[in-house]
């Protein structure tokens, strides 16, 4: 916990999470000083460079779960911001669209747990209704979701940064975290070593994304839940075909697959993004299939929890590993949502790698998952959708970490 004392904090990562929390910390603690640590040159390069840039309004989340409620706060606040700082986004709305018969029992659940996490306008729609907005689209009955959209997240990012220094605090670029330590003459001060040099402070706040773990275990504390890279390859529909796709166009989540599925983003700056597919990465920032870092793979093979998953998803992994090598599976998997598209019709597109936090058991932690220490706290697991929520996560980080910064 935060005490009197405590007035220079520090936040490894410089993505949106750890910029969210160091303008939220400023915002309540002006005297403090706080500086944001970032490996790379430009803040905001991998998790938060590389995601769809789509804004969620937590329609899947199971309801109570914090995942939920950061999502419902975390928009609203997303969505101000931008309109304060003239930041690019859209309020689009999405489909989910059920593609037969079998998964309408499943999509009425998902409108009753929108309705339970505080959505409001969700519209059940037949096929003919959706039809006159995304004419398109296959399946046999959806659920207009109105309050969800697209953003730049890089200009949020660079919004934050501005607002940071503008508050007396620092982003520090280009300063890996190879050390810490705590403890000092009078016993209550942090040292980061860095390849920028030292930094201090009395608090620590580890928001290091992809490698949260690893500064996690940098501070003293273990390794039990780990994480494990997994990439996401897109495809970009051709321009002279992207009338296929109007808005957002997402499945409903099938229960025996741990991760969303493939669905259609519109882009805010144009275009439309079909995907993510979710293959083991052999880096952790491995964006393409030829990334290899051999400490990366050797930390995720000798992990228990990562042969467990293997065992309980055989099938779902060996299918993702082929749709990564084949247009044409690719497209089939879309074929279900938009059954006009042809494998022609796509271009290869970017990809993301998430930081998935999985437990020694092998399952995946879906929530957000937080460890607090003596005066340190760790931001172990910040999926989906913690872009959109970062700065309602941030003011939960600030409420953990408690007492009287003044």
């Amino acid at each position: 916990m935060m005490n009197e004392d405590m007035q220079r904090v520090l936040i490894v990562g410089g993505g949106i999470i750890g910029l969210a929390t160091a303008f939220r910390l400023g915002q309540k603690y002006p005297k403090a000083r706080i500086t944001v640590l970032e490996k790379e040159s430009v803040v905001g390069q991998h998790q938060t460079g590389h995601n769809s840039g789509v804004l969620h309004c937590g329609l899947y989340y199971k309801p109570g779960s914090l995942k939920a409620r950061m999502a419902v706060e975390g928009i609203r606040e997303m969505t101000r911001f931008c309109e304060e700082n003239q930041i690019p986004h859209e309020i689009c709305g999405k489909l989910v669209l059920a593609a037969n018969e079998e998964e309408v029992p499943r999509l009425r659940d998902l409108e009753k747990r929108g309705k339970e996490n505080g959505l409001e306008g969700l519209v059940w729609m037949t096929r003919e209704m959706y039809r006159e907005i995304e004419p398109h689209a296959g399946g046999v009955a959806a659920l207009r979701v109105p309050q969800e959209g697209i953003v730049d997240y890089a200009s949020v990012c660079a919004a934050l940064v501005k607002k940071i220094e503008q508050q007396g605090s620092r982003v520090v670029t280009g300063a890996r975290v190879v050390g810490l330590k705590t403890g000092t003459s009078s016993g209550s001060e942090w040292t980061a070593k860095t390849t920028e040099g030292e930094f201090h402070g009395e608090f620590l706040i580890n928001c290091a994304g992809l490698h949260s773990d690893r500064i996690a275990e940098l501070g003293g504390g273990g390794r039990e839940v780990r994480i494990v890279p997994f990439r996401g390859e897109y495809y970009k529909i051709r321009e002279d075909r992207q009338t296929l796709v109007r808005h957002l166009i997402y499945p409903v989540p099938d229960p025996g697959f741990p991760f969303l599925g493939v669905h259609f983003t519109r882009m805010i700056h144009g275009g439309v993004e079909a995907g993510p597919n979710a293959v083991l990465a052999f880096s952790r920032e491995g964006y393409k299939k030829t990334d290899f870092r051999a400490a990366d793979l050797w930390d995720a093979i000798t992990y228990a929890g990562l042969w467990r998953f293997l065992q309980k998803y055989p099938r779902m992994c060996f299918d993702e590993l082929r749709r990564s090598f084949s247009r044409d599976l690719f497209c089939k998997s879309l074929q279900r949502l938009v059954p006009e598209l042809q494998p022609e019709d796509l271009v290869e597109g970017g990809s993301g790698v998430r930081a998935q936090a999985m437990a020694p058991s092998g399952e995946l932690l879906q929530d957000f998952h937080f460890v607090e220490r003596e005066r340190a706290l760790h931001v172990v697991n910040a999926p989906s959708p913690g872009a959109t929520a970062s700065l309602a996560i941030g003011g939960e980080i600030v409420r953990r970490c408690g007492g009287g910064l003044a």
